[in-house]
């Protein structure tokens, strides 16, 4: 598994298939490489539900137990504005996950009893977002693991909204790639890489 550190990486995959492990690995590898680097996880999951706190609680252990060194950071909507915060040239920045952060934006608690004004603050609001983050990668002083889900190999969902999501985060997908330097698919735990720029 090449696990050499990227300016900036995009980790895609399906469910389990290895992408946050893959990000552990490499914020592990640029822990162990100095004692002045630092690493740093944004997770943007939120606890709407039992499930998904008791999820959330054991990701932590799991990861307090594989990489003592990697803090955690919650920021479920302003990738943005952390990315320009935390960066460093000593600091990596693990995002898990850009799936959920889209999620966030465009299917947020309460989207269902919004009105079309509402909506559409909310459409513009996530245009603005995406762009700025798109801008933050490519500037960031210190490496990025970005990671995110690969949705769109199966049936063609019921449902506009699930349509409409679908085609959201294949597009997300596709400009984070062309901002990164690195791209990888996992599959069953093992990486292919999709893109290399050169350093």
């Amino acid at each position: 598994m090449n696990t050499g550190i990227a300016r900036s990486e995009l980790i895609l995959g399906g469910q389990k298939s290895g992408k946050s492990r893959r990000a552990e690995l490499l914020a592990r590898d640029w822990l162990a490489r100095s004692p002045e680097h630092r690493a740093l996880l944004i997770a943007t999951a939120e606890p709407w539900d039992d499930e998904m706190r008791a999820r959330i609680a054991r990701h932590q252990r799991d990861r307090a137990e594989r990489v003592p060194g990697l803090a955690t950071l919650e920021e479920p909507r302003d990738l943005a504005a952390v990315l320009r915060r935390e960066s460093t040239a000593h600091t990596l920045l693990v995002v898990d996950c850009l799936t959920l952060w889209l999620t966030n934006w465009t299917m947020p608690a309460g989207a269902e009893s919004m009105n079309s004004e509402q909506k559409a603050a909310l459409t513009q609001g996530w245009k603005a977002q995406a762009a700025q983050f798109l801008i933050a990668i490519e500037h960031a002083p210190g490496p990025v693991v970005l990671v995110g889900n690969e949705i769109g190999l199966g049936v063609i969902p019921l449902g506009r909204e699930v349509r409409a999501f679908v085609d959201a985060l294949g597009q997300l997908n596709q400009q984070v790639a062309r901002a990164c330097a690195r791209v990888t698919l996992m599959a069953a735990g093992l990486p292919l890489t999709l893109k290399e720029s050169a350093p």
